[in-house]
Formats: structure tokens, C-alpha cells, sequence
């Protein structure tokens, strides 16, 4: 049930890209305003389907949860946007690369704001990922900088939301996320129907299936992560690792086969060596996890 739970949030993620497509002519702004909303009332209505409202309401009277929410809201915010912008204007192969690298930005993030220690694998995986990125950038003309701002931002967010994960769970999380950011997405709307700007808003202007694609962009924020929350309860670390690159798989995909963006020489090899790194981590993830099972438990009796 759990790898289930895990392969179906990872692959709706990895088709994102294929419902923002089908938002057109939706800019990306307004698809990340609408996507808040939405989601905001799909956690409200969630909420109430599970009666947990006292659940969220006690966690939101918390200053310290609702501050490190706040800057968890700010990176998902900086992270939707790009990754909105990126698979709507024709870069959703970069996008992909950047939660190929995100596993690996995370470990780095581990090693440099919490002191972790790394393993040799881990740290061959680190180096190999930034021997990647070097030579994507160099055939590229440029750095992959949708990439790595997805990868970080992404990774940050972990990295904050592990602060406060003991004590707030997914469905209140993504439910103070959004009303955090409900201001911005309300007055992002009012500036882009007054202005027309980057498209205007589109909602109740382009037929009544462009507003049902619209609308469903809430339960396709909310479903994944409930999902993913469940799985991480029920499988292991390594398992849930693995399963984690289905996502950005079908992203390549959609970018190469549906929306037939380019792949040069250099993209592949970058490619390839980024999935090299991903191969040793995974094999040190799973080797460390063989060796906790077989390490015995002292007797304190």
C-alpha cells in the first residue's frame, strides 16, 4: 500500500507539467495564484471531511510553527513559481534536472547547516553532481540556473519544514502554507485583472473546461503530499528515496517526448552523469540501511 501510495504522488508530480499545459492561455502567475487558492479550499474542505480542525487551529496559535511556516511558505512560493514558469515557456527539461539534483543539494545542505557527516559514497555522489552541472553549463552557454534554483529552493524547503515536522502534519502544513500565502495570490490576481499583464486572468474566459482544469489545480497541490505523507509512514527511507525519481523521469519525458524540447549532446551527458550520482547514492543508501538492520541492539536489561 505504501510503495502504491508513493509511485502514484511521485508520478502526479512528474505529469505536472501536462496540467499546467492544458491552463492555456493561463500565464504562469496566474496559475500559481489559482493553484494557492484551490488548494486552500481543498485543505479547508479536507479538513472538515476529517475533523481536524482543532488540529490546524492549535498549530496556527503556535508563533513558533507559524514563523518557520511563514519562511517554508516564502521557498514553495519561490519554488512553484520558477517550476510554473519553467514547464509553461518551453524549459521543462531543465526543470527535471533539478529534482534529478535535488536529492543531492539536500545531502550538501545537511553537511553544511546541520554539520552532518558524510559517507564516501555520498560524498563521490555531491562531487560527480557538480562535475554535472558544469558540463551542462558549458554546453549550454549558461548556467542551469532553473535548475539549481528549483534544487535549492526545494531542498531549503526540506530543510526548514524538518524544523516543525515532528509536530505538524501534512494536511495542516500545506493548509498554513496556503493561508500564508493567500494574500499574495489575491492581490497577484487583482494586479493581473486590472493590468493584463503576463496574460491577465483567464479563469471564466476561456470556456467552462479551462475553469474545471483551473479548479482541480487544488486537489493536484493537496493529493500528492497527503499521498507521499502516508507512504513515508508506512515504507522505508530507502524505498521512498527510490521511489522519489519517478517524478523527475516523466518530467524528462513530457519535456523530450510531448512538448519536444531539445537535447543536446551535452544535456545527455550531463544527464548521465547526474544519474550516476543518483545510482551511488542510491546504493549507499540501501547498503547503510542493510548494515542499522544487522547492527544488534545492546542489552540494557
Amino acid at each position: 500500500m505504501g510503495v502504491a501510495q508513493a509511485l502514484v504522488a511521485y508520478g502526479l508530480w512528474g505529469l505536472m507539467p501536462l496540467l499546467f499545459a492544458a491552463m492555456a492561455p493561463a500565464g504562469a502567475f496566474e496559475i500559481v495564484a489559482w493553484r494557492i487558492v484551490f488548494g486552500l479550499v481543498f485543505c479547508a474542505v479536507a479538513i472538515a471531511a476529517t475533523r481536524s480542525w482543532l488540529r490546524t487551529r492549535t498549530l496556527m496559535a503556535q508563533r513558533r510553527v507559524m514563523g518557520v511556516m511563514g519562511i517554508a511558505a516564502g521557498l514553495i512560493l519561490v519554488n512553484w513559481t520558477v517550476y510554473v514558469l519553467a514547464t509553461t515557456t518551453g524549459h521543462t527539461v531543465e526543470a527535471a534536472l533539478g529534482y534529478f539534483i535535488n536529492p543531492l543539494v539536500t545531502i550538501a545542505l545537511g553537511v553544511v547547516v546541520l554539520r552532518e557527516r558524510l559517507r564516501t559514497l555520498q560524498w563521490t555522489a555531491v562531487g560527480i553532481s557538480i562535475v554535472a552541472v558544469v558540463v551542462i553549463a558549458v554546453g549550454y552557454g549558461q548556467m542551469p540556473w532553473i535548475s539549481l534554483v528549483l534544487a535549492f529552493s526545494f531542498g531549503l524547503y526540506g530543510l526548514v519544514k524538518k524544523r516543525v515536522g515532528g509536530t505538524v502534519d501534512a494536511l495542516s502544513g500545506l493548509t498554513i502554507e496556503t493561508v500564508w500565502l493567500l494574500p499574495l495570490a489575491v492581490v497577484a490576481l487583482v494586479v493581473l485583472g486590472l493590468t493584463g499583464f503576463a496574460g491577465g486572468v483567464t479563469f471564466t474566459d476561456a470556456g467552462w473546461g479551462h475553469t474545471v482544469v483551473t479548479v482541480l489545480t487544488g486537489p493536484a497541490t493537496a493529493v500528492p503530499l497527503l499521498l507521499f505523507a502516508s507512504s513515508a509512514r508506512r515504507i522505508s527511507l530507502s524505498t521512498l528515496g527510490l521511489a522519489q525519481y519517478l517524478a523527475p523521469v516523466l518530467q524528462l519525458v513530457v519535456g523530450v517526448v510531448v512538448q519536444h524540447e531539445p537535447m543536446s549532446a551535452s544535456r545527455w551527458v550531463g544527464f548521465g552523469i547526474v544519474w550516476l550520482a543518483l545510482v551511488l547514492l542510491t546504493v549507499d543508501s540501501f547498503a547503510a540501511a542493510r548494515g542499522a538492520r544487522r547492527t544488534p541492539v545492546p542489552d540494557l536489561a
